[in-house]
Parts: structure tokens; C-alpha cells; sequence
């Protein structure tokens, strides 16, 4: 059953799947839709249209502007913000406030299982790897691999982590998590998962 507290503001057409859960002070806006499962906290702002997947969280204060397109499973921590506006300006150059025709919105688009740490900035366009990491209080700027995990100011990888989130470890010409026991391997920059059977 879908819940949605007395303090929040969600769009009549705005798309809730079962079982998601809006919280206090929460606004979702027209045409946003969020998959069945979801948790969106206190405070979080949905924009128009954003596309969330099923058993993502939105943790309170964050602020996820549109087009952003966020997969299954994705993680946002609490005051993340994904822009969606490379050249932000309040007024057009001959001084006249800026309206919605007078730009082009971009957005963030994060694939299955990512998580965005607290308070980081994710300035579009950009695009978050399945299963990657951007840790509390980075800035990405550019796109971000699969399994990858991204630190600092602006955002470089430092690592790699599995689908359970810790960092991976190197053995010898392997990356293995140490949760999971899953190994992955590493050709180009790229990283891949290894199927349980080899």
C-alpha cells in the first residue's frame, strides 16, 4: 500500500508504484514517477518527470531536478542534489528573468544499484555507473563507471566496490569484495563481474 504523509505535496498526475512511501514536507511534482518500493524522506524534492526505478531511497533533503533518471536500487543520501542546468544564470543577458523556454534542462541519469553519498552534487549531464559509489560530499562532473568509486573535489575514482558497497580488494589479477566473495575483473578501465561459475 502506498503511503504519503499529510505534509506532503504530490501531483495529481505524478505516478506512485505500491508500497512507496512519501514522507513529511516531501514535494514530488507533474508527470514524476517513482517505482514500487520506494522510500522518499522529509524534505526531498522530486521535479517534474524525473523516472525512479522500483526499492530505490531518497534519503531527506535531497533534491533529484528533472529530467534525472535514476534505475532500480539506486541510493541517494540525504541532501544530495542532481542538477540539470550546465550554464545556471537567473536572467537572460539583456538583464529579462530567465523562463523555462529561455533554457534546456539536462539531467543525471544513475543506473541499477548506484549510491550517491550525503550532501554530494551530481552537476549534469552526467551518467553514475551500475553499482558504483560517489562518496559523501563529492562533486562529480563526468560520467562515472560501472563499480566505480568516485571522491574528492571534482570527482575521481579511488576504487572499485561491488554490488554490496565495500571497496574491492586486488588479488593479483583479480578484484574480490570481502563481503560477498564475488570477483571481478579489470581491462581498459572497465570493470567486470565474473560469473560464479569460472
Amino acid at each position: 500500500m502506498t503511503f504519503v504523509a499529510d505534509s506532503a505535496t504530490v501531483a495529481q498526475n505524478a505516478k506512485l508504484g505500491e508500497g512507496t512511501k512519501i514522507w513529511d514536507q516531501v514535494q514530488v511534482r507533474e508527470d514524476a514517477e517513482l517505482g514500487v518500493n520506494c522510500v522518499v524522506g522529509r524534505g526531498a524534492y522530486i521535479g517534474s518527470g524525473v523516472r525512479i526505478g522500483d526499492n530505490c531511497k531518497i534519503q531527506n533533503l535531497a533534491l533529484v531536478y528533472e529530467p534525472a533518471r535514476l534505475a532500480d536500487g539506486v541510493f541517494i543520501g540525504p541532501a544530495v542534489v542532481l542538477t540539470n542546468d550546465t550554464y545556471p544564470r537567473a536572467v537572460n543577458p539583456d538583464g529579462s528573468l530567465k523562463s523555462a523556454s529561455d533554457w534546456a534542462a539536462v539531467g543525471v541519469t544513475i543506473a541499477e544499484g548506484a549510491a550517491i553519498g550525503a550532501r554530494a552534487v551530481c552537476v549534469a549531464p552526467v551518467r553514475i555507473g551500475a553499482w558504483a559509489t560517489v562518496a559523501a560530499g563529492a562533486v562529480v562532473t563526468r560520467d562515472v563507471p560501472d563499480y566505480g568509486l568516485v571522491a574528492g573535489v571534482p570527482a575521481r575514482r579511488i576504487g572499485w566496490v561491488g554490488r554490496a558497497g565495500a571497496p574491492l580488494r586486488q588479488e593479483g589479477d583479480r578484484w574480490v569484495c570481502p563481503r560477498t566473495g564475488a570477483t571481478y575483473t579489470e581491462a581498459d578501465g572497465v570493470l567486470s563481474e565474473v560469473p560464479a561459475t569460472e
